[in-house]
């Protein structure tokens, strides 16, 4: 019962928070959205600025799931499974690259000068990409998004490697991962030179770890008041609102099963799609913001109406995206995943 009410309400967090990240990169970048905005300034600047949030519950959800996955095994292969979770990232996100590289290209034809239209790549962009080391490397993205991507395998890698490292001593695993959540909640979050390493994400993450291990003991709503004490400790360190986003994710985790929240069939969709769709929104949103910025630069309605369209033909493609994916799993193998 506690299982499969966290799981649901994995699936309802995973689908409003990517929507979330769609609309916060259609508003953040325009062009539409500068046309815009004037008739809805608050919506608008609070999508461009605050939105971003989102990504705390996606950090959250990923701790939570990388700890359904590894928690319960009795031998951590740290090679294999690093090199199983970089293949399972790079498939849809090479494809990604590939479209954004290509947007890029019809953005400058439509559009010479477009500002969000990145210069042709080089083979060290793309190599540094294709490895995830962009960022670390102080490379221009060449997409929005593609950060989280690299900083997802460091994290699934820190995560794994402490348990292996930990194997042999099963009862100092999951201290050993609080003590680490603990360190980013209260210092290394607070270092903004470091948000290009795990380490920096591990509050967010480690909440979701222990949120999923929390979720599978008696009294929830115990270990959910520890949790929320951990997170209200590191808030009296420094006010991060990221922070707060994250702590209420966890501990809703914890106690899924006592809760009433939006879910079924669509928030399962959309939870499906929601990797692909992060991924493949961006090219999709340059192609038509650089399409309506070409022809109807001035029009208030055309430019609202094709920032609807960006959204929903993103949609679309995240959905081919994963068709793509895993053309071979079932709908029951997919739902055990």
């Amino acid at each position: 019962m506690a299982a499969s009410a966290s799981l649901s309400l994995v699936d309802t967090l995973k689908a409003f928070a990517s929507q979330l990240i769609v609309w916060h990169h259609l508003t953040f970048y325009g062009p539409m959205s500068d046309v815009a905005r004037p008739h809805a300034p608050g919506l608008l600047d609070w999508l461009a600025d605050d939105a971003r949030i989102a990504v705390q519950v996606f950090l959250v959800v990923a701790g939570f799931l990388a700890a359904r996955s590894l928690l319960e095994r009795t031998r951590i292969d740290l090679p294999r499974l690093v090199w199983q979770r970089y293949l399972r990232l790079v498939r849809p996100y090479a494809v990604a690259l590939v479209a954004a590289v290509l947007a890029a290209w019809i953005a400058r034809e439509l559009v010479p000068d477009h500002p969000h239209a990145p210069a042709a790549p080089t083979v060290v962009q793309l190599l540094a990409h294709l490895l995830m080391l962009q960022d670390v490397a102080g490379i221009d993205a060449l997409s929005a998004g593609v950060w989280y991507v690299a900083i997802d395998l460091q994290l699934y890698a820190l995560l794994a490697g402490l348990l292996w490292l930990s194997q042999r001593a099963a009862g100092l695993a999951l201290p050993v991962v609080a003590a680490l959540m603990l360190l980013s909640l209260l210092w290394l979050n607070r270092q903004p030179e470091l948000d290009v390493w795990a380490p920096y994400f591990f509050g967010a993450y480690g909440l979701g770890v222990l949120a999923y291990w929390m979720s599978q003991q008696p009294r929830r709503l115990a270990w959910a008041a520890v949790l929320a004490g951990v997170v209200l400790l590191a808030l009296a360190f420094e006010w991060r609102s990221r922070i707060l986003v994250a702590g209420i994710t966890a501990v809703a985790l914890v106690l899924a099963a006592d809760l009433r929240h939006p879910g079924g069939a669509v928030a399962a969709a959309l939870a499906r799609i929601s990797y692909p769709v992060f991924l493949i929104h961006y090219p999709v949103c340059l192609v038509v913001g650089a399409a309506v910025l070409r022809f109807w630069p001035d029009s208030v309605a055309v430019n609202v109406l094709g920032m609807v369209v960006a959204w929903l033909l993103s949609l679309m493609a995240g959905a081919l995206l994963q068709r793509w994916i895993e053309p071979a799993r079932n709908p029951a193998q997919r739902a055990a995943r």
